[in-house]
């Protein structure tokens, strides 16, 4: 116990650079008084006493702005930077050297009974605001973006954004777990394929109907759809941005 809770405290000065001295950290960091009360109340409702641990969670989410169920198993240096609206289930398991910030649920999806809430390998980083939801399985070093929706397992070693969570793998990259700004946006990827394929079907049109012009011969609705498509000349990204959109709806079910 001793040294778990020496892990906790020594881990935000590894990932808070506003950590300036050890009673800053002691007496203003929520995210450490809530695993303080936490490691307190789970140990109790381990060994089965009643009322009491559900208490001191409850207590502790008055002072500190964060829910842990009793039942919940946290690994050491678990660090809840802010933490502010961070809920987290009865049966959710948070592996070591994990981040947690503001506004992070980490939840079921119904009434199901038994483990009903996810399982988070070690160093894991989850965003401001994103929703862990289900019986799911987290892999090591996974990041997920703020406001994701993870609904689904996510293997180790990746990265996951959007509503749905959607993976981007990170082959042979280290990301430090504080640079939010390195998250890719797959949707806006996708969207801007879509939108150069639009734009390059109009422009096709645009040609079409300009030759129709020239000839005075009417533009027929049956023209195109007669037309065939391998006619017209491929965008140079085209296959690239096919591979894009694909990749796209294939990370959906993770």
């Amino acid at each position: 116990m001793l040294s778990t809770l020496l892990a906790d405290f020594r881990i935000i000065f590894e990932r808070d650079p506003a950590a300036r001295n050890w009673l800053e950290v002691l007496f203003c960091y929520p995210g450490l008084q809530a695993l303080l009360f936490h490691r307190l109340a789970h140990w109790l409702y381990s060994i089965g006493i009643p009322f009491i641990p559900r208490l001191i969670s409850h207590i502790s989410r008055f002072i500190t702005g964060i829910e842990i169920h009793p039942g919940a198993t946290i690994g050491h240096g678990v660090f809840i930077d802010h933490g502010m609206g961070v809920v987290i289930g009865e049966t959710a398991i948070i592996g070591d050297y994990s981040l947690i910030y503001q506004g992070v649920t980490l939840g079921g999806t119904g009434k199901e009974s038994g483990k009903r809430h996810p399982t988070l390998g070690e160093n894991v980083v989850i965003g401001a605001g994103a929703k862990v939801l289900g019986n799911i399985i987290i892999g090591n070093n996974v990041r997920i973006g703020a406001g994701s929706v993870v609904l689904r397992d996510v293997p180790s070693d990746c990265t996951v954004v959007g509503v749905p969570g959607r993976v981007v793998y990170r082959s042979g990259v280290r990301v430090a777990p504080l640079e939010h700004n390195n998250l890719p946006d797959s949707e806006a990827q996708v969207i801007r394929a879509l939108v150069d394929r639009i734009e390059f079907m109009e422009e096709q049109i645009q040609n079409l109907q300009k030759n129709q012009s020239v000839d005075k011969t009417p533009v027929a609705v049956s023209h195109f759809r007669d037309y065939n498509p391998e006619e017209l000349s491929q965008p140079p990204s085209c296959n690239l941005q096919d591979k894009t959109i694909q990749q796209f709806f294939d990370g959906s079910g993770i």
